[in-house]
């Protein structure tokens, strides 16, 4: 099955480069689908080396949705370099869509060995083509996780999201790091998590007093294995909700671990996103080593080819 490649049509203002539209080097993906139409959509664009900043947030920008440029690595030893953009500005790492990248990378065959090494403005992200599942991992680093404990955050997070304080479970509300801060969430219901409407233009500011660069509300369906629902409010990404979120999903693992919510001799779990957008994923995650929690996790998903229009 080809990869999707851009649209020929795109607003005045934010043109994709003319070169990227006549090589077809520009395609299009969703990751972690778990449904129909489900997933999160990322264009991806290869052999983006001379491509400037601005033209790849006019990418991300024309198309709405989280990007990854791929690009030559600055030491030999690694296997590419990335860059993601959002709408309103660049990313340090994006989860998804490095999957996406990779999984183009690989049905092109220019990626073809097990591992890879990725130079990220986060640091180096390891990869690997999993031959028994036949997804693709990426890593994330050890995750921080620190309770939030001033109770007038806990009410500026209820306000923000409309619920009351009985809707928050006894867990406790948290501030979990690995490429990224997030700030979990946990509520008492699957049915509170979906209800959710937050005042959307507080989340930012919520997120700067927070220190967090997205809320991440969650619920448990499921013990063993361990299986959540989650909602992602990113901080400023240019929209209001992720369908799916590969580096909170594995800052979740980290607050799993903190919550002791992972049964003994389990390694990993599951989260799903995006149902109450109408666009259902799936999110694996996992321990690169059982014995070690400090050697940090793998997440990884499905991965589909799409088209995508820009935005209007």
């Amino acid at each position: 099955m080809p990869v999707a490649r851009a649209p020929s049509s795109l607003p005045h203002s934010l043109t994709v480069p003319t070169a990227l539209r006549t090589r077809g080097d520009l395609h299009f993906v969703r990751v972690f689908p778990e449904g129909p139409c489900g997933g999160n959509p990322a264009p991806v664009a290869l052999d983006a080396d001379a491509m400037s900043a601005e033209e790849m947030k006019a990418i991300a920008a024309s198309y709405g949705h989280e990007s990854a440029f791929v690009c030559a690595p600055r030491d030999a030893a690694n296997t590419y370099r990335l860059r993601f953009f959002v709408p309103q500005h660049e990313m340090e790492m994006c989860g998804h869509a490095t999957l996406g990248a990779l999984w183009v990378l690989r049905r092109l065959g220019r990626w073809t060995s097990r591992v890879a090494t990725l130079e990220t403005l986060s640091g180096i992200v390891d990869a690997r083509f999993n031959e028994s599942t036949q997804f693709i991992e990426v890593s994330q680093p050890k995750g921080i996780v620190q309770p939030v404990e001033d109770e007038w955050l806990h009410a500026a997070i209820c306000d923000v999201l409309h619920i009351d304080a009985d809707d928050l479970d006894s867990l406790g509300i948290v501030n979990a790091t690995t490429s990224r801060t997030k700030t979990l969430i946990p509520l008492r219901s699957l049915q509170s998590l979906h209800a959710l409407t937050p005042s959307f233009d507080d989340v930012q500011p919520l997120c700067d007093a927070l220190g967090s660069t997205g809320l991440y509300p969650f619920a448990v369906e499921g013990i063993c294995p361990l299986d959540v629902h989650a909602r992602q409010f990113p901080r400023s990404s240019g929209y209001p909700e992720d369908a799916a979120t590969g580096i909170a999903a594995a800052a979740t693992l980290y607050g799993a671990l903190h919550y002791r919510l992972l049964a003994d001799g389990a390694s990993g779990m599951t989260v799903h996103q995006g149902y109450a957008m109408g666009k259902p994923s799936r999110i694996e995650v996992e321990m690169r080593d059982l014995n070690d929690p400090d050697a940090g996790c793998w997440i990884s998903g499905a991965v589909e080819s799409t088209t995508l229009e820009p935005v209007q």
